[in-house]
């Protein structure tokens, strides 16, 4: 795939991830929706505060200055913007990509994807409910 450092499939129209059989792998949809969130690796006290690239129901695409291993352990907080109290639960940390391209925004940095682990139903619901308006929204 141009701009990163390895193939994780194919990128179609719209910005979906495709196996190489040309299927769709997600099995949540998801929006591009800039939520703030603060990750904490559960090894270290420090926190880095980002934006997401895009969410889920199983978890968020973010950009990273630094790597951070595949099948990492952190904490998450996130506010939705929603005006609810920000989501907080466990996640691992599963696929990370170098920007290569040196036109791109936040060259050299990490998209970095990262699957919640253990989210409440409450918070699926809330974060279910914005997918389903802002893709209405996309379709109108």
């Amino acid at each position: 795939m141009p701009g990163y450092s390895k193939s994780q499939g194919k990128i179609k129209p719209g910005g979906r991830k495709m196996n190489w059989d040309n299927t769709e792998r997600r099995k949540f949809p998801r929006i591009k929706l800039p939520c703030k969130i603060n990750l904490k690796r559960e090894d270290s006290v420090e926190t880095i505060s980002t934006t997401t690239e895009n969410i889920s129901c199983g978890g968020v695409c973010i950009i990273l200055p630094q790597q951070l291993g595949v099948y990492t352990s952190v904490g998450l907080t996130i506010d939705l913007g929603d005006g609810g109290n920000p989501i907080q639960c466990k996640a691992t940390i599963v696929w990370s990509l170098r920007r290569l391209d040196p036109q791109e925004k936040d060259y050299g940095f990490f998209d970095t994807g990262i699957e919640f682990s253990n989210l409440s139903q409450q918070d699926i619901s809330r974060i279910a409910k914005i997918v389903q308006e802002w893709t209405l929204k996309e379709k109108s």
